[in-house]
């Protein structure tokens, strides 16, 4: 039985709980016979990780090294992009990354914006949930919103709480709508072209 292992590395407080239990939904949407680890995030400031330097090296470095020790291990870099150009910034990013450890495989995502604007496109699955309307719909084009904490919080009643709502919302989304959304479209293929090619 194969056994895959993720280092991840993410920006958010919420993303440090709430992006394991996305990559465990996804290996086991895939059905993938197997088993999946996860090294605890590892949490960077994502303004200072984005430039060229000693920051971004140490980390890439400290993840590279965990993910090595395994047969089949892989680095995840997922960072919101908020007003970047994911088609520009990602692959800079992936290329720095691989010229830091160029022995171990990297997957770079960048939600666009935000990791919230998943939820977004999934909106209707979240309903009642956290304190969502029963009628929630979507926003007409997902990536267009500028803010999707916000959206999320004016529509509770207690407002979004990232730590709290952010791994709730994880386990119960729908995988599928968020596909509409072409970050998480790419972040479900790389993955499963990760773990179907190991």
């Amino acid at each position: 039985m194969k056994s895959f292992f993720i280092a991840p590395i993410v920006e958010g407080k919420g993303e440090v709980e709430a992006l394991p239990k996305l990559l465990h939904r996804f290996f086991q949407s895939f059905r993938i016979q197997g088993s999946l680890a996860l090294n605890p995030a590892i949490r960077v400031k994502a303004s200072s990780f984005v430039k060229p330097g000693d920051y971004f090296a140490r980390y890439i470095e400290l993840a590279a090294r965990k993910a090595k020790a395994n047969p089949r291990g892989t680095v995840l870099v997922l960072l919101d992009c908020e007003d970047d150009c994911p088609a520009r910034l990602g692959p800079q990013l992936l290329q720095r990354a691989q010229d830091v450890r160029p022995d171990v495989p990297i997957i770079v995502i960048l939600a666009y914006r935000e990791f919230e604007t998943w939820f977004l496109a999934a909106a209707k699955s979240l309903r009642s949930i956290g304190g969502l309307p029963i009628d929630l719909q979507p926003p007409e084009n997902p990536e267009s919103i500028r803010g999707a904490k916000e959206w999320l919080g004016v529509r509770m009643p207690n407002g979004y709480n990232q730590i709290e709502h952010q791994p709730l919302f994880t386990e119960r989304f729908s995988l599928q709508e968020a596909c509409s959304v072409n970050s998480f479209s790419r972040l479900k293929k790389k993955l499963y072209s990760f773990l179907a090619q190991s």
